[in-house]
């Protein structure tokens, strides 16, 4: 049986690279969303600067958080992983409360384009960071 550890030196060129693919994996989730949804569009699918500062912040959190987890977790993968599960549940929260806020565009489309949103984002995410960095070992 194996077990994961992360090579946290991976992450100075790993962790941007998630970043800018988790921005790129949303931009066309927010395109093909703009190509169904009648206008009027809600801020996040009408101004484009929202979805990509919120991927980059975000994005750049959880590669924060998965060094954090690879420095001081005794089994990283795991350990991230539940915690990536934990924080794109909550994450559903705001986007069940955008389906009745009160601004154009708004309603369940926009909050399920949301939550598509940050299923892509952390898809990417996860699986790009513990692939890039992770190396298998015995035990």
């Amino acid at each position: 049986m194996s077990a994961s550890t992360i090579r946290l030196r991976k992450l100075w060129w790993a962790g941007p690279l998630t970043v800018l693919a988790a921005i790129v994996g949303v931009l066309i989730v927010r395109m093909i969303a703009r190509m169904i949804l009648q206008p009027p569009y809600a801020p996040g699918l009408e101004m484009i600067m929202i979805p990509i500062v919120l991927t980059l912040v975000l994005c750049t959190g959880a590669a924060v958080v998965f060094a954090l987890v690879g420095r001081f977790a005794r089994n990283p993968i795991l350990v991230y992983l539940v915690i990536s599960i934990i924080f794109l549940l909550i994450s559903f929260l705001p986007d069940i409360a955008v389906a009745s806020a009160p601004f154009p565009g708004a309603g369940w489309s926009y909050a399920i384009t949301l939550m598509i949103m940050h299923v892509v984002a952390g898809f990417i995410t996860v699986f790009m960071l513990i692939r890039l960095t992770s190396i298998e070992k015995a035990q």
